[in-house]
């Protein structure tokens, strides 16, 4: 017996389109109307006392809680970058029960603060978690290489090598070095590998040229992969979606 999980992941540009319009009520319509099991969120925002005030719509409950809504009943949020009036950092939504998360500063550089969150989550039909592992890496290729080997070595020393763990964020990650590391040290497939051969252009939303968002999954059947832009998507963020289906063994 298999568990078919939908999965996404997204890059919400703290809740505003790429011309900095806040869209995050037509984000949450549109993330429920796609209503997948697992959601990987980057840059979203946990409080911003300034655009609270500057935007009457503004939810009142930080992004991440606000996006949740009556869907996801179980969400974890960890904080990478906080200013004064402030902060944002990564964010899991799941349909089913997160049974532990922990969130790790993976900065390199003082100019980006960077996060890894690292959530169990209880599939149905299995005894032992699904680990889901939510990043945004650096736009420095230097700052990737060290943040690539503080992925693995979590990895090594926190999850089990015949558990199901699944990858997924903003990797920043152009010229595809992420492979080297997680396929060849982690015995990890990035979804859109087996079909396409190579990661999907995710960024810009309106046309994808540059491939930056990914999902890597292990111990699961990837049935399907997709990058959803143009409309709704691009009037949302500058990134678009990724989405992929996998299928999980029961244990």
């Amino acid at each position: 017996m298999s568990n078919t999980l939908h999965i996404v992941s997204y890059n919400i540009h703290k809740g505003f389109s790429a011309f900095n319009r806040l869209r995050v009520h037509e984000l949450r319509k549109a993330l429920e109307e796609l209503s997948p099991d697992i959601i990987f969120l980057q840059e979203v925002q946990g409080l911003h006392q300034h655009n609270a005030l500057r935007h009457s719509n503004w939810p009142i409950q930080p992004q991440h809680e606000f996006l949740a809504g009556t869907t996801w009943g179980a969400h974890v949020y960890g904080r990478t970058a906080i200013y004064d009036h402030g902060h944002h950092g990564n964010a899991i939504l799941s349909r089913y029960p997160i049974l532990r998360s922990d969130n790790h500063d993976i900065t390199t550089h003082s100019f980006e603060r960077r996060g890894m969150l690292h959530a169990e989550v209880a599939l149905p039909g299995r005894s032992e978690p699904l680990h889901c592992l939510c990043v945004h890496l650096s736009l420095s290729g230097s700052g990737r290489r060290c943040q690539f080997d503080m992925l693995t070595a979590r990895v090594a020393e926190a999850i089990p090598i015949d558990a199901p763990l699944i990858i997924a964020g903003d990797f920043n990650d152009w010229s595809n070095q992420a492979n080297r590391f997680f396929v060849d040290r982690l015995a990890l497939t990035e979804v859109f590998q087996p079909t396409v051969g190579r990661p999907a252009r995710s960024f810009p939303s309106v046309l994808p040229l540059l491939r930056l968002d990914r999902i890597y999954a292990r111990g699961s059947y990837i049935e399907s992969a997709e990058v959803l832009h143009g409309r709704p998507w691009s009037r949302i963020s500058d990134h678009a979606l990724i989405s992929a289906r996998l299928s999980v063994d029961s244990n």
